[in-house]
């Protein structure tokens, strides 16, 4: 028996897409697969968010493009990371697109040059003459999510940077600034987080119409009654002030299931039940109202269980979340429906 599943809805991450077009009211969007698809499966989500209407794929690195490139065939792949020489070489073959964002811009593959508008991070102080090979220009978004005056900021040097210069492609947005700055749209936008259905804002994505795409499920596989003053897992950090029934899950830490979600709120049988003492390497005890059998079913994600609500519990996001997810044949059963 798999020690949990995870499902990836297809059909919630088409109904996304729709969404951020709608939102985009025009502008190309392209969807962000790096980290085999923020944990969903790049290959699987690329396919579908090209079929529901997206026309291109970004990633991180050029080994993530051409494993793309192998499984997709001809789709327009970007890559947004840094690219060593022979990954330039590897790129030109693939027809892939790279972005540059400092020193020279290579010859005989499309390059977006990328303008570092207040990120801070990778990007060029000013904008070189674009060469022939230069097919987009862009920026990146430091703060679409909690500051709204530091991205219109952004947005408006962005504009002003690339006046001269519309007849190249123009992409600035993140899944925040498609949602919330119009200003933003630009030509296209370079969406992740919210393709997947998860908020960029980290409350609950139905806000935004957005429908989570991920479910993740186990089992109980020991259930048991600690009496008044006994404790669960490490540390003794659960003790039982009354007969509690817990129950054991077979997943921890080393699945992807954090440390840090002592505390938080998952399904049992499909009823709220609170993560108590210590998440371990390979379990975590859930608190329980009753006694239940072993294989009673337990959703970690999904059905109502938020990636945002184990964020805030846990101090993080949930893209960290979901991309720490182990799904390796050794930790988990995945499969891949299309609701």
């Amino acid at each position: 028996m798999a020690r949990s599943d995870l499902t990836v809805d297809l059909g919630a991450i088409r109904r996304n897409v729709r969404t951020l077009l709608r939102a985009l009211e025009g502008a190309e969007l392209w969807a962000v697969v790096k980290a085999d698809g923020y944990g969903h499966g790049a290959a699987d989500v690329g396919g579908a968010a090209l079929g529901a209407g997206a026309t291109a794929l970004c990633v991180a690195t050029v080994p993530e493009a051409l494993r793309l490139r192998a499984e997709l065939g001809p789709v327009r792949i970007l890559v947004m990371g840094p690219a060593t020489s022979r990954e330039i070489a590897d790129a030109r073959d693939a027809g892939l697109e790279l972005v540059v964002a400092d020193g020279e811009i290579p010859e005989g593959v499309r390059a977006h040059l990328k303008l570092d508008t207040g990120m801070g991070r990778w990007g060029l102080s000013e904008l070189p003459a674009p060469t022939r090979d230069v097919v987009g220009l862009m920026s990146h978004f430091a703060s679409a999510d909690c500051d709204a005056a530091f991205t219109e900021a952004q947005i408006e040097r962005f504009r002003e940077a690339t006046a001269e210069h519309t007849y190249l492609t123009r992409h600035i947005a993140n899944s925040a600034g498609a949602l919330r700055y119009p200003s933003a749209r630009f030509d296209a936008a370079r969406c992740g987080i919210a393709l997947y259905g998860i908020s960029p804002f980290g409350t609950d994505p139905g806000e935004d119409g957005l429908e989570p795409a991920l479910r993740w499920d186990s089992q109980l596989a020991q259930v048991r009654l600690l009496q008044r003053g006994e404790s669960t897992g490490y540390g003794r950090r659960f003790l039982a002030e009354r007969p509690t029934w817990i129950g054991i899950v077979p997943v921890g830490y080393a699945d992807g299931f954090r440390r840090d979600l002592t505390g938080t709120e998952i399904r049992v049988a499909g009823e709220r039940r609170r993560v108590v003492g210590t998440v371990s390497m390979d379990a975590f005890a859930v608190e329980l109202d009753r006694e239940l059998p072993v294989g009673t079913p337990v959703t970690l994600l999904g059905h109502g269980v938020l990636a945002e609500d184990h964020a805030r519990q846990a101090g993080t996001i949930g893209y960290e979340l979901v991309t720490g997810i182990r799904s390796s044949p050794e930790r988990a059963r995945r499969v891949v429906v299309d609701g």
